[in-house]
């Protein structure tokens, strides 16, 4: 009983940890830190946890490093880390915390998209699954465009009665109505899905998934460490004080780019990756019910309307991936058995 439930607490605890960042991140830019500094930060303190670690837990089994491989790392240390945080913060910068986890929740739809334009997935429209992934893409990308363009009336909830200090001079509504920020989560999202896709192509040819993350993360702190010299040349804006800088980048790459990953991968081990995709919208809840409380963010009803199409669409995606996976999860079971006959 205990094995079957761990999973599932582990990944709680993962949305946690994400809730607090985004959170602490959040509290960190109100406060004037440069998004691109962010980034450039959280990439140092993710490479000081991941490197080490890599090269424990894969010694001696990390295959030869080829010259394909490495510049597959390379193109994925710009999506899915430089590009993806960069355009991920910055719209963060310029939104809420619950929009940006709300567009977030795109992603499995738009890795359908993309898995299919790249013939690593069929859209299999005549069957069940194959609709559901269709409906579920057209229901998140409409929640989506609901979420950005639709504000509304905000919703009568009361104020929280907890006020942080760090959060009383940034600006509560800061970025509501504003279509830039949004905007850069959605890209942020489809930079991310087009680092699933060739993540799936390079995990074929190298199998040590710890030291090309770690590989990757260095890459990437280079990159954003030139970036943010780039857009921020004044060495007084490189400082992490106030002290909730070094938090939101301490925790940021230490929890989230480190333990978490970690997390995430031996769930994903243990249970496949749709069992840790199903979490993904106890984020956004968690995320909305922190902002509420600390941040006095304000509820709307686009944003809520918005939230509640992109998780419908989520879920139908995820149900259509799952309809598929079912005789491939049959074949396979027939398989082990044989094998099992056979050793017996």
């Amino acid at each position: 009983m205990v094995d079957g439930l761990l999973p599932s607490l582990v990944m709680v605890l993962v949305q946690f940890e994400y809730a607090g960042m985004n959170i602490f991140s959040k509290l960190a830019m109100d406060t004037g830190m440069n998004p691109y500094i962010h980034v450039a930060y959280r990439q140092i303190f993710a490479l000081i946890v991941l490197a080490p670690f890599a090269y424990f837990a894969e010694r001696g089994k990390r295959p030869p490093m080829t010259k394909t491989v490495l510049i597959q790392i390379f193109f994925n240390s710009i999506l899915g880390l430089s590009m993806n945080q960069i355009t991920y913060f910055v719209g963060l910068k310029n939104s809420t915390p619950t929009i940006a986890c709300a567009l977030s929740n795109l992603l499995p739809a738009l890795t359908f998209v993309l898995a299919v334009m790249f013939k690593q997935e069929s859209a299999k429209l005549k069957t069940m699954g194959g609709q559901a992934k269709l409906i579920g893409t057209v229901v998140g990308v409409g929640g989506a465009m609901l979420l950005s363009m639709y504000h509304g009336p905000i919703l009568p909830i009361g104020g929280s009665s907890v006020h942080l200090r760090v959060a009383n001079d940034a600006a509560n509504d800061h970025g509501q109505g504003n279509l830039i920020g949004p905007f850069l989560v959605i890209i942020s999202t489809l930079t991310w899905a087009m680092w699933f896709v060739l993540q799936a192509k390079m995990g074929d040819t190298y199998s040590a998934p710890y030291s090309s993350s770690a590989l990757m993360v260095a890459m990437a702190t280079v990159e954003c460490t030139i970036f943010g010299v780039i857009m921020e040349p004044h060495a007084r804006e490189w400082s992490l004080f106030p002290s909730i800088r070094v938090v939101a980048s301490m925790y940021g790459g230490v929890v989230c780019s480190g333990i978490g990953v970690c997390m995430m991968s031996w769930c994903i081990h243990k249970k496949g990756a749709l069992f840790v995709s199903v979490f993904s919208p106890l984020l956004l809840v968690i995320v909305a019910a922190l902002s509420w409380a600390f941040l006095q963010e304000k509820l709307y009803l686009g944003t809520v309307l918005g939230s509640l199409l992109i998780v419908v669409g989520l879920y139908c995606v995820l149900w259509g991936k799952s309809k598929e996976m079912e005789p491939q999860q049959v074949l396979k079971e027939i398989h082990d058995t044989k094998e099992d006959i056979e050793l017996q």
